[in-house]
């Protein structure tokens, strides 16, 4: 039966063309296809393997009675505490009234795009979600397409030849390091160099930093060491801490750019309120001084570290071309030497590749088409995290003990994922 006075049926036409994010896409997938009995390596969302730290998880079952609205911006306490704790890692020099606390940083870059108004500068390859916020919002979009040969870094020519054809164009450059999906980050003289052409232009930059502390060399530079004046540092608990679906994210705003933070706090005041009370007294003990935390970083990224080497040796002995990771839990590889190969099996995209991947072989990871690459540009994102994160601290066998047979004991799925995959690209010359 049709109700001729309901309401009419319009959806925002900046939602047309969007669908559910690629990376929680895949889980769900991955999800079905368990439950309909299959084998699935479980490469494509990028979620920590390893357990919140003891520490944290204490303090969460402490504060479990913590039922009160706290402020909007986040409880004084544990902005007090973030401020002294990003001080001492990575120099940023702040009062708490610079420190916006949120419910995942993913919801505060969304309210970020929301209050300033201006062009958005996203590197491609870029995580998924940066541009459709954008376009949600209705925020122009400039996608500056990274070459190989950069190690897909954005560099400072690309983004002054945007720049100085309309010098006085309000811009945000979104910058992620290490980088999800490449795995790569910036070294201090790249930093310096994007900082001068930034800095000449005026342009905010959202450095997004959720991976800082899985750097594998356990040296991480910012580009707030350059341009402080006009950086937001965004961070959080879920990579690092283990704890993506506790959903705690951070902003530190410079103070010169207060007038940001307070508008995110009113927006936030109209939508989320506050983030959850329990989750924010937790997070306090994650990021106060505590060397059984410190140890539990080291040891996580040290594994990952030694994971993403041991991966990118097994796909050198191969056509595929993949740069070695630096950070995070990803890497990057290019199959567009198999392309010949895979198009007389009709592949002819990445999100083909992949599907055909997933289908015949039971390895899940995302085309390079998800972040904005060319759809005929046969790369893909792996996510090297399925394995026992808890098993794998718990058997760690030293710095000098992380060599393949440990990693064959404790990076098991992961490893049977590669190989599958290594296997399916060898039988198509058959």
């Amino acid at each position: 039966m049709i109700y001729h006075n309901s309401p009419k049926t319009h959806l925002n036409n900046n939602l047309g063309r969007l669908s559910t994010s690629a990376t929680i896409a895949i889980q769900q997938l991955c999800r079905q296809l368990q439950q309909e009995g299959k084998t699935i390596y479980r490469l494509g969302l990028g979620q920590s393997p390893f357990p919140v730290p003891a520490p944290v998880v204490r303090a969460l079952q402490e504060n479990a009675h913590q039922k009160d609205y706290l402020a909007v911006k986040g409880l004084e306490e544990l902005r007090r505490t973030l401020a002294a704790s990003h001080c001492a890692s990575y120099g940023i020099g702040c009062d708490i009234e610079d420190v916006i606390i949120g419910p995942g940083s993913k919801e505060l870059m969304f309210i970020l795009q929301l209050v300033y108004d201006g062009e958005i500068l996203i590197p491609i390859p870029a995580w998924v979600s940066y541009a459709p916020q954008a376009r949600i919002i209705g925020r122009h979009v400039n996608n500056i397409v990274t070459e190989k040969k950069d190690r897909w870094k954005v560099t400072a020519e690309q983004i002054d030849s945007i720049c100085r054809l309309d010098p006085g164009r309000s811009r945000m450059l979104i910058l992620n390091y290490p980088s999800n999906p490449t795995g790569q980050t910036y070294d201090a003289n790249e930093l310096e160099e994007l900082a001068e052409v930034v800095s000449k232009y005026q342009v905010l930059v959202l450095s997004d930093e959720i991976y800082a502390r899985m750097t594998f060399s356990g040296k991480h530079t910012s580009i707030i060491d350059y341009y402080p004046e006009g950086t937001i540092f965004s961070g959080g608990l879920s990579k690092w801490c283990g704890a993506g679906g506790w959903r705690l994210g951070l902003f530190i705003v410079p103070e010169a750019m207060r007038w940001i933070t307070n508008a995110m706090a009113t927006v936030a005041s109209e939508t989320f309120t506050s983030t959850s009370a329990p989750i924010q007294y937790a997070a306090i003990a994650a990021f106060e001084e505590n060397p059984e935390i410190d140890i539990y970083v080291d040891r996580c990224r040290r594994i990952l570290g030694a994971l993403a080497g041991d991966i990118t040796r097994r796909l050198a002995k191969t056509d595929i071309d993949v740069i070695p990771a630096q950070g995070g839990f990803y890497i990057f590889p290019d199959f567009g030497n198999y392309r010949l190969r895979l198009e007389k099996r009709h592949i002819f995209t990445s999100a083909e590749l992949c599907d055909e991947l997933l289908h015949e072989t039971g390895v899940a990871i995302l085309p390079g088409s998800d972040f904005g690459r060319p759809v005929t540009e046969l790369t893909a994102r792996l996510a090297f995290v399925d394995f026992d994160g808890e098993k794998a601290l718990r058997d760690y066998p030293g710095d000098d003990g992380l060599d393949q047979s440990y990693l064959a004991t404790c990076c098991t799925n992961t490893l049977t994922g590669i190989e599958r995959i290594i296997e399916w690209l060898g039988a198509l010359d058959e």
